[in-house]
């Protein structure tokens, strides 16, 4: 549904996205994070037709993204999205679905229909007396009143309470149930994991993760073992180097001793550590890695080859 090889955009001497390629599949919900600059923001508006990239392709839905008959079958919500605040909510999506010459019996189903599943209510109040959150669930009915096939949301639950961004997110997976292909970016981390099937993560304008949520962790994050004991774990006399380094780091936590360790043979040493001291394994907790946790590693290494000095406009 969506492919892109090799794309790359710059800004004068600043390269915004770099030698970046991927694909998205039909019904797929796909998440494209990484820190302010990194170059989300500017591959999303190329995939809307928005900006040309400088090389490289991108293809949505069959068409060149360049192509204006790409846009009839494409849902943009941009990150900031002003509205017609004099219009009602219901007489802006007529407007846009006019201009995509939607016949007004069907207009007004999906309209409709669409408002009623976000839940919004004061439908014909003026969008300037509305909540930031009704407007923004106004912005995402006006992103499918064409029905499009994909969906390309920039920050979709930005600056929403929790109670608006829960049902942004549950409408993201209907969506997906409903056959649509949607592609986001996020800064909030835990609504990538619980809403797309797979992710890139980006930094400084190239993709340096990519896969579903396990296959990211699994790649580039550590599992640790938090072995929690009832006396402070000691290595037994003449124990070598690696019983040391294994139980050197326990912290007292209330009435029991944690020692975090990276592998089972570390947990095994511990074991050790502890029946030597007089005491014993109480209980052992396996830490998998989150997206955040391999997110926070991955943006933190220096990228090399980034041409260009300092942010350029839309080069997020």
């Amino acid at each position: 549904m969506i492919a892109v090889d090799a794309l790359e955009k710059t800004y004068g001497g600043f390269a915004a996205v770099v030698d970046s390629t991927f694909s998205v599949e039909e019904g797929e919900v796909f998440g494209i994070v990484g820190p302010n600059g990194a170059g989300k923001t500017t591959t999303l508006k190329v995939l809307a037709g928005l900006i040309e990239p400088t090389s490289g392709e991108a293809r949505v839905a069959g068409y060149d993204s360049t192509d204006p008959a790409m846009r009839h079958h494409l849902g943009f919500l941009p990150e900031e999205s002003p509205l017609y605040e004099e219009m009602t909510a219901t007489s802006y999506l007529r407007f846009f679905a006019d201009l995509y010459e939607v016949p007004r019996p069907v207009a007004d189903e999906r309209i409709e229909r669409a408002l009623d599943r976000l839940e919004l209510d004061h439908r014909d109040r003026r969008l300037g007396d509305v909540s930031k959150g009704m407007k923004r669930k106004v912005a995402i009915a006006r992103s499918l009143v064409n029905d499009p096939d994909v969906l390309v949301y920039d920050e979709p639950a930005s600056g929403l309470d929790p109670v608006t961004t829960n049902s942004v997110l549950e409408f993201t997976r209907e969506l997906r149930a409903a056959g649509k292909t949607v592609v986001f970016s996020a800064h909030n981390l835990y609504h990538v994991e619980s809403v797309c099937d797979r992710v890139v993560i980006m930094n400084e304008g190239r993709i340096v993760a990519r896969g579903t949520v396990e296959e990211i962790r699994e790649r580039h994050g550590e599992t640790t073992y938090h072995v929690y004991t009832d006396v402070p774990p000691a290595p037994a006399s003449g124990g070598t180097e690696a019983d040391a380094d294994a139980v050197g780091d326990a912290e007292e936590v209330g009435d029991r001793y944690r020692t975090v360790v990276p592998s089972m043979d570390a947990v095994e040493r511990v074991r050790g550590a502890a029946s030597a001291a007089g005491g014993t394994v109480v209980d052992i907790r396996t830490r998998e890695p989150s997206l955040e946790d391999v997110f926070l590693d991955l943006v933190g290494r220096p990228m090399p080859g980034r041409r260009g000095g300092g942010e350029a406009e839309g080069a997020e």
